[in-house]
């Protein structure tokens, strides 16, 4: 089942900002080598088994009763807060997977309409986890609040409140070997072990350091992540208008067979 965190959680993109001089938990960092591939696994099977990078197509998301979150079983569905009126559901294609779909929905008289197209994403290199740990390279699974929302470029006209900075600049390669530049273009904090309410640079973490930091929502550098979401840039930017604080926004993220509990 996943752990689900709706009020002030903490957790990050395990990354260094290069400005910053952070180390969050979730993302590749710049200016460094990125983690090991999983045990057993050579640079060039990582990349093959990346269906993004490979130009395979995610899988489209379980079918569901209109009006109901696709793919989301009782427990799942139960978690999201009463008040929550726009729900990012990210959909991961296995436990073990890197790719990701990813919709958002809004509340409406008939229920969880779509509100946007679907998306394909990248996760974390390993996929999933509901217990997430520094260095385990998962993406935490569960409801989580997007209170807060951030970049290198100016706010492209998001209600969600906004730090631009300097500090989201990141370099080095990732995962792929890809370029890294431009992945904090615009990032939305996802509340996990972080402090809602603040910057997405806050490195308060409720929950202790073991249990990372800085899962962002951010911009795709076209690879895993060491733990974030991560979407075309034009797709964050899209994302983040959309995004209102007064209807209250969650993610739901996880591998589609977690979400199904």
């Amino acid at each position: 089942m996943p752990v689900t965190h709706v009020a002030p959680r903490r957790l990050g993109c395990g990354t260094v900002l290069t400005a910053a001089a952070l180390l969050l938990t979730g993302c590749a960092a710049p200016g460094t080598q990125p983690a090991a591939a999983p045990p057993g696994a050579s640079p060039a099977a990582t990349v093959a088994a990346d269906p993004m990078r490979s130009a395979l197509a995610a899988p489209s998301p379980a079918t569901s009763a209109p009006g109901t979150l696709p793919g989301l079983g009782p427990r799942t569905t139960a978690a999201i807060p009463a008040d929550a009126q726009q729900v990012v559901l990210a959909t991961g294609q296995e436990k073990n997977s890197s790719t990701t779909t990813v919709q958002l929905y809004e509340r409406t008289a008939a229920g969880w309409t779509p509100a946007g197209p679907l998306w394909q994403a990248h996760n974390a290199l390993r996929g999933w986890t509901g217990d997430h740990h520094v260095g385990d390279l998962r993406s935490p699974v569960g409801v989580f609040t997007l209170t807060d929302a951030g970049g290198l470029r100016p706010n492209p006209g998001t209600k969600l409140p906004y730090t631009q900075s300097s500090a989201f600049t990141i370099d080095g390669s990732g995962f792929n070997g890809e370029d890294l530049q431009g992945s904090f273009d615009y990032v939305i904090a996802i509340d996990y072990n972080r402090k809602p309410g603040t910057s997405p640079l806050d490195t308060t973490k409720p929950l202790g350091e073991a249990r990372g930091g800085g899962i962002w929502l951010h911009a795709d550098h076209g690879g895993p992540t060491h733990g974030c979401v991560s979407l075309p840039t034009d797709t964050m930017a899209e994302l983040l208008r959309r995004l209102d604080p007064g209807r209250h926004p969650v993610i739901v993220m996880g591998d589609a067979a977690s979400l199904a509990g």
